[in-house]
Protein backbone atom coordinates (compact mmCIF):
# COMPACT_ATOMS: atom_id res chain seq x y z
CA UNK A 1 0.00 0.00 0.00
CA UNK A 2 0.98 3.81 -1.00
CA UNK A 3 1.94 5.78 2.09
CA UNK A 4 0.31 9.78 2.21
CA UNK A 5 3.21 12.04 1.80
CA UNK A 6 2.87 14.53 4.67
CA UNK A 7 4.30 17.96 4.15
CA UNK A 8 6.32 18.67 7.03
CA UNK A 9 8.67 21.09 5.82
CA UNK A 10 9.83 23.96 8.44
CA UNK A 11 8.72 22.41 10.74
CA UNK A 12 10.85 21.09 14.37
CA UNK A 13 9.84 17.98 15.87
CA UNK A 14 10.47 16.49 19.30
CA UNK A 15 10.33 12.86 19.81
CA UNK A 16 10.81 10.89 23.27
CA UNK A 17 12.07 7.22 22.69
CA UNK A 18 13.13 8.38 19.19
CA UNK A 19 15.97 5.73 19.07
CA UNK A 20 14.16 3.02 18.53
CA UNK A 21 10.57 1.18 17.33
CA UNK A 22 7.54 3.54 17.26
CA UNK A 23 9.86 6.62 17.51
CA UNK A 24 12.22 5.82 15.32
CA UNK A 25 9.40 4.60 12.52
CA UNK A 26 7.88 7.96 12.96
CA UNK A 27 11.21 9.93 13.18
CA UNK A 28 12.59 8.11 9.89
CA UNK A 29 8.89 9.05 8.04
CA UNK A 30 8.72 12.90 9.55
CA UNK A 31 12.30 12.94 8.47
CA UNK A 32 10.99 11.08 4.99
CA UNK A 33 8.63 14.04 4.77
CA UNK A 34 10.98 17.37 5.51
CA UNK A 35 10.85 17.77 9.22
CA UNK A 36 13.85 18.63 11.14
CA UNK A 37 13.87 16.04 13.50
CA UNK A 38 14.89 15.75 17.71
CA UNK A 39 15.05 12.84 18.91
CA UNK A 40 15.41 12.68 23.04
CA UNK A 41 16.20 8.84 24.03
CA UNK A 42 18.28 7.28 27.52
CA UNK A 43 19.87 4.70 25.31
CA UNK A 44 23.19 6.11 24.13
CA UNK A 45 24.11 3.41 22.29
CA UNK A 46 20.41 3.49 20.18
CA UNK A 47 20.60 6.66 19.75
CA UNK A 48 23.83 6.42 17.76
CA UNK A 49 22.87 3.48 15.67
CA UNK A 50 20.10 5.69 14.54
CA UNK A 51 21.86 8.85 13.86
CA UNK A 52 23.62 6.49 11.66
CA UNK A 53 21.16 4.27 10.24
CA UNK A 54 18.71 7.25 9.45
CA UNK A 55 22.06 9.84 8.01
CA UNK A 56 20.09 12.86 8.07
CA UNK A 57 21.32 16.63 8.37
CA UNK A 58 18.32 17.32 9.45
CA UNK A 59 18.32 14.84 12.34
CA UNK A 60 20.20 15.35 15.66
CA UNK A 61 19.66 13.87 19.16
CA UNK A 62 20.53 14.33 22.91
CA UNK A 63 20.52 11.81 25.75
CA UNK A 64 17.25 12.80 28.04
CA UNK A 65 15.51 11.09 31.16
CA UNK A 66 12.23 12.41 30.20
CA UNK A 67 11.61 11.89 33.92
CA UNK A 68 13.81 14.43 35.00
CA UNK A 69 12.15 17.65 34.49
CA UNK A 70 15.30 19.86 34.70
CA UNK A 71 16.77 17.76 31.78
CA UNK A 72 13.51 18.37 29.84
CA UNK A 73 13.47 21.98 30.55
CA UNK A 74 17.29 22.90 29.69
CA UNK A 75 17.05 20.98 26.24
CA UNK A 76 13.79 22.56 25.49
CA UNK A 77 15.71 25.80 26.23
CA UNK A 78 18.78 24.79 23.95
CA UNK A 79 15.98 24.34 21.21
CA UNK A 80 14.14 27.25 21.28
CA UNK A 81 16.78 29.65 21.43
CA UNK A 82 17.01 29.34 17.48
CA UNK A 83 13.96 27.19 16.77
CA UNK A 84 10.34 26.42 17.63
CA UNK A 85 8.89 23.27 18.60
CA UNK A 86 6.01 22.25 16.43
CA UNK A 87 5.33 18.88 17.21
CA UNK A 88 5.85 16.65 20.06
CA UNK A 89 5.79 13.16 20.37
CA UNK A 90 5.70 11.48 23.92
CA UNK A 91 6.79 7.73 22.98
CA UNK A 92 9.29 7.29 25.71
CA UNK A 93 7.66 4.69 28.43
CA UNK A 94 9.33 1.21 29.62
CA UNK A 95 6.55 -1.73 30.22
CA UNK A 96 7.89 -2.97 33.78
CA UNK A 97 8.08 -6.16 34.90
CA UNK A 98 5.35 -8.89 34.69
CA UNK A 99 3.72 -8.70 38.30
CA UNK A 100 0.39 -8.92 40.63
CA UNK A 101 -0.19 -5.77 42.25
CA UNK A 102 0.86 -7.12 45.87
CA UNK A 103 4.31 -8.29 44.65
CA UNK A 104 5.38 -5.37 43.00
CA UNK A 105 8.84 -3.68 43.63
CA UNK A 106 8.29 -0.57 44.94
CA UNK A 107 10.73 1.46 43.55
CA UNK A 108 10.73 -0.14 40.14
CA UNK A 109 6.17 0.82 40.54
CA UNK A 110 7.73 4.17 41.01
CA UNK A 111 10.27 4.69 37.72
CA UNK A 112 7.65 2.95 35.19
CA UNK A 113 5.02 5.52 36.24
CA UNK A 114 7.58 7.85 36.49
CA UNK A 115 8.53 7.18 32.39
CA UNK A 116 5.17 7.03 31.32
CA UNK A 117 3.32 9.24 33.29
CA UNK A 118 5.51 11.94 34.46
CA UNK A 119 7.73 12.02 31.16
CA UNK A 120 4.43 13.07 29.32
CA UNK A 121 3.82 15.99 31.81
CA UNK A 122 7.45 17.00 32.20
CA UNK A 123 8.06 17.28 28.47
CA UNK A 124 4.24 19.10 27.55
CA UNK A 125 5.01 21.29 30.67
CA UNK A 126 8.39 22.53 28.94
CA UNK A 127 7.62 23.02 25.76
CA UNK A 128 3.84 23.85 25.65
CA UNK A 129 4.67 27.24 26.50
CA UNK A 130 6.46 27.94 23.59
CA UNK A 131 3.83 26.52 21.48
CA UNK A 132 1.12 29.04 22.91
CA UNK A 133 3.60 31.96 22.12
CA UNK A 134 4.14 30.46 18.15
CA UNK A 135 0.35 29.72 18.17
CA UNK A 136 1.15 26.53 17.07
CA UNK A 137 1.90 23.18 17.76
CA UNK A 138 0.62 19.48 17.14
CA UNK A 139 1.24 16.89 20.28
CA UNK A 140 0.57 13.35 19.95
CA UNK A 141 0.97 11.24 23.33
CA UNK A 142 1.72 7.68 22.64
CA UNK A 143 -0.72 5.69 25.57
CA UNK A 144 -2.04 2.00 25.48
CA UNK A 145 -4.76 -0.05 25.49
CA UNK A 146 -3.71 -1.17 28.61
CA UNK A 147 -4.85 2.45 30.00
CA UNK A 148 -7.95 1.34 28.70
CA UNK A 149 -8.62 -1.65 29.85
CA UNK A 150 -5.71 -2.15 32.68
CA UNK A 151 -3.85 -5.53 31.89
CA UNK A 152 -3.75 -8.07 34.98
CA UNK A 153 0.19 -8.22 36.09
CA UNK A 154 0.97 -4.60 34.47
CA UNK A 155 -0.30 -2.09 36.98
CA UNK A 156 2.18 0.20 36.70
CA UNK A 157 2.43 0.34 32.99
CA UNK A 158 -1.81 0.28 32.86
CA UNK A 159 -1.83 3.22 35.61
CA UNK A 160 0.62 5.29 33.86
CA UNK A 161 -0.77 5.04 30.16
CA UNK A 162 -4.16 5.90 31.76
CA UNK A 163 -2.73 9.24 33.60
CA UNK A 164 -1.14 9.74 29.93
CA UNK A 165 -4.64 9.77 29.06
CA UNK A 166 -6.59 11.79 31.75
CA UNK A 167 -3.59 14.48 30.82
CA UNK A 168 -3.98 14.47 26.92
CA UNK A 169 -7.65 15.64 27.82
CA UNK A 170 -7.35 17.90 30.19
CA UNK A 171 -3.98 19.37 27.98
CA UNK A 172 -6.07 19.60 24.78
CA UNK A 173 -9.21 21.68 26.40
CA UNK A 174 -6.73 24.15 27.76
CA UNK A 175 -5.31 24.62 24.36
CA UNK A 176 -8.13 24.33 22.74
CA UNK A 177 -8.63 27.73 21.68
CA UNK A 178 -5.47 27.98 19.81
CA UNK A 179 -3.92 26.21 16.85
CA UNK A 180 -2.29 23.71 19.01
CA UNK A 181 -4.12 20.09 19.04
CA UNK A 182 -3.60 17.51 21.49
CA UNK A 183 -4.07 14.11 21.29
CA UNK A 184 -3.22 10.76 22.73
CA UNK A 185 -2.98 6.64 20.54
CA UNK A 186 -3.96 3.78 21.75
CA UNK A 187 -2.23 1.28 20.46
CA UNK A 188 -2.72 -3.38 21.43
CA UNK A 189 0.70 -4.96 21.26
CA UNK A 190 3.14 -4.28 17.96
CA UNK A 191 6.02 -5.28 16.90
CA UNK A 192 8.76 -3.63 18.64
CA UNK A 193 11.33 -4.43 21.12
CA UNK A 194 8.97 -3.76 24.05
CA UNK A 195 7.58 -7.12 23.69
CA UNK A 196 10.91 -8.40 24.75
CA UNK A 197 10.45 -7.19 27.94
CA UNK A 198 7.32 -9.68 28.47
CA UNK A 199 7.11 -13.14 29.24
CA UNK A 200 6.03 -15.21 26.37
CA UNK A 201 2.81 -16.32 28.64
CA UNK A 202 2.03 -12.20 28.43
CA UNK A 203 2.79 -12.02 25.08
CA UNK A 204 0.45 -14.45 24.34
CA UNK A 205 -2.15 -13.82 26.52
CA UNK A 206 -2.33 -9.66 24.54
CA UNK A 207 -2.49 -11.49 21.21
CA UNK A 208 -5.29 -13.62 22.14
CA UNK A 209 -7.23 -10.46 22.48
CA UNK A 210 -6.84 -9.05 19.11
CA UNK A 211 -9.88 -9.17 16.55
CA UNK A 212 -7.51 -9.02 13.87
CA UNK A 213 -5.37 -11.94 15.01
CA UNK A 214 -2.10 -10.50 14.98
CA UNK A 215 0.07 -7.95 16.40
CA UNK A 216 0.45 -4.18 15.09
CA UNK A 217 2.94 -3.23 12.36
CA UNK A 218 4.81 -0.03 13.10
CA UNK A 219 4.80 1.31 9.88
CA UNK A 220 0.53 1.54 10.27
CA UNK A 221 1.18 3.26 13.80
CA UNK A 222 3.56 5.99 12.57
CA UNK A 223 0.55 6.58 9.99
CA UNK A 224 -2.28 7.48 12.37
CA UNK A 225 0.90 9.62 14.36
CA UNK A 226 1.46 11.46 11.17
CA UNK A 227 -1.67 12.79 10.78
CA UNK A 228 -2.31 13.34 13.89
CA UNK A 229 0.57 15.54 14.12
CA UNK A 230 0.03 17.09 10.22
CA UNK A 231 -1.81 20.64 9.42
CA UNK A 232 -4.35 18.79 8.08
CA UNK A 233 -6.13 17.60 11.61
CA UNK A 234 -7.33 21.39 12.17
CA UNK A 235 -9.93 20.70 14.80
CA UNK A 236 -9.22 16.87 16.27
CA UNK A 237 -8.00 17.51 19.79
CA UNK A 238 -8.33 15.86 23.66
CA UNK A 239 -9.12 12.84 21.94
CA UNK A 240 -7.79 9.52 22.19
CA UNK A 241 -7.26 7.46 18.41
CA UNK A 242 -7.81 3.24 19.14
CA UNK A 243 -5.18 1.54 16.95
CA UNK A 244 -5.72 -1.99 18.54
CA UNK A 245 -6.96 -4.34 15.94
CA UNK A 246 -10.58 -4.27 17.37
CA UNK A 247 -9.56 -4.81 20.84
CA UNK A 248 -10.92 -2.00 22.16
CA UNK A 249 -13.47 -0.08 20.64
CA UNK A 250 -14.33 2.82 22.76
Amino acid sequence: MDKINFNFKERTAVITGGAQGFGYDIAKRFLQSGAKVIIWDIDPKMIEKAQKDLNNTNLSSNIVDVSNYKEVEEQTKQITKNSNIDILINNAGITGPTATLWEYDIEIWKKVVDINLMGTFNCCRAIVPSMIKNNYGRIVNVASVAGKDGNANASAYSVGKAGAIGLTKSLGKELADKNIAVNAVTPAGANTRILDQMTKEHVQRMLSKVPRGRFLEVEEFTSLVCWLSSEENTFSTAAVFDISGGRSTY
